[in-house]
């Protein structure tokens, strides 16, 4: 699915969705700057930025507070955890972006349950999102699998398969000949293969 352009206001000047066009994004939203949950995140995946970095993947985050919450927080950030927040976080205070996302109900007064990760190619599609609720922190190591196997999928027309990790085998599509059908080898290898080293 497109996603709609935005532009706003971020903690590293004026962004837009087009900006990234030609490259790999996660937009992550979350509750509010000051909580708990959300500062372990925000910790956890600057700490993890190279490793997307080296996806091709930019970060860029997404809450309800305002950019000076945003400056204040990261400040705080960086001095409790020596951690630099170095991707952009948009201020959202109407909820505009995130209601135009799905991120919260058309009815929401406020963001108290946003916690969504959109996986967006460098088309600009919305390829992946994920959910979680307020009171649990989403894992960076399911983020950065996701981003590896939305690519090696991609670049091979392959299919991960349930806990696939970078350098394991993928899974070929199914066949959809009825010949190929009856003349497998085995009755599960038309629709369960895995790829060979071309993958």
């Amino acid at each position: 699915m497109p996603l709609p352009n935005f532009r706003a206001r971020t903690t590293m000047g004026m962004k837009s969705l087009a900006d990234y066009r030609g490259n790999w994004l996660v937009l992550f939203s979350h509750p509010s700057d000051f909580t708990p949950v959300c500062t372990s995140e925000f910790v956890a995946i600057a700490r993890a930025a190279d490793r997307f970095a080296r996806l091709g993947c930019a970060l860029m985050a997404l809450s309800v507070d305002s950019l000076y919450s945003h400056f204040a927080w990261i400040r705080m950030i960086h001095d409790r955890f020596g951690v630099k927040i170095e991707f952009p976080i948009i201020e959202d205070p109407t909820l505009e972006i995130a209601r135009a996302y799905g991120m919260v109900a058309p009815d929401a007064r406020d963001a108290a349950t946003v916690r969504y990760s959109y996986f967006v190619d460098p088309q600009g599609i919305l390829r992946a999102s994920t959910c979680y609720p307020v009171e649990i922190g989403r894992s960076v190591e399911e983020m950065l699998r996701m981003v590896a196997a939305l690519q090696h999928a991609d670049r091979h027309s392959l299919l991960a398969p349930a806990e696939w990790t970078p350098g394991q085998p993928m899974l070929r599509p199914p066949t959809q000949e009825i010949d190929t059908v009856f003349d497998a080898g085995q009755a599960t290898d038309w629709f369960y293969q895995l790829a060979g080293d071309d993958s």
